[in-house]
């Protein structure tokens, strides 16, 4: 997606080998007309699945979750990280780790919001270790709903995660794969390069 690529080219800041800083337009401050592009492009990808919801993790995946349920009319559901309480009773839960932030959260949904009968489609911002995605198909699967697939706004793919989750047979559609945060460039996977793996 040359529109996503793009802005993250302008404005992404490079930390460290494997931390990208998008806060700018993404997981602080959020670009609505990038995040519609996103949810065009998700619902696009995903149009023939027959999705009845979409589940994100609190909080960077809301934005593009909510743009792609805006495209295929249907609800999106957040794990929450934090306790509430009005979110106490009948909960499906996992623990997900945070490299990141080095801290394991506890997420939760109400078990009403998903059901054995629905078609879901995961969509979180980034994808490197895979902990998020993993603990999001944990709670699909503790409701026994169907996963149709993974949409991922930036997919790290030096890191482990997409392979995990690819070869435990989920589609996974990355809009932006890096494959390089080396000497503070960032470095795409070239669609080329994708036909060579």
């Amino acid at each position: 997606m040359n529109v996503l690529k793009r802005k993250i080219e302008l404005e992404g800041i490079v930390l460290s080998d494997t931390v990208l800083k998008v806060d700018s337009f993404l997981n602080h401050q959020i670009d609505p007309q990038l995040m519609l592009e996103i949810g065009k492009e998700f619902s696009r990808l995903f149009a023939e699945e027959g999705i009845t919801k979409i589940l994100t993790i609190e909080s960077s995946g809301i934005a593009p979750s909510v743009m792609t349920g805006l495209q295929l009319n249907i609800p999106v559901i957040f794990a929450r990280k934090r306790k509430s309480m009005t979110l106490i009773n009948d909960l499906l839960t996992a623990n997900v780790y945070s490299f990141t932030k080095n801290e394991t959260n506890e997420i939760s949904v109400s078990n009403k919001y998903i059901n054995e009968d629905d078609r879901i489609l995961i969509i979180d911002d980034f994808l490197a270790n895979g902990q998020a995605a993993l603990g999001l198909i944990d709670i699909v699967n503790q409701a026994k709903a169907h996963i149709v697939g993974i949409g991922i706004v930036i997919e790290k793919a030096f890191q482990n995660g997409g392979q995990i989750l690819r070869d435990n047979g989920y589609r996974v559609e990355s809009l932006a794969r890096i494959i390089s945060l080396t000497d503070g460039k960032i470095t795409f996977l070239s669609e080329q390069t994708e036909e060579d793996l």
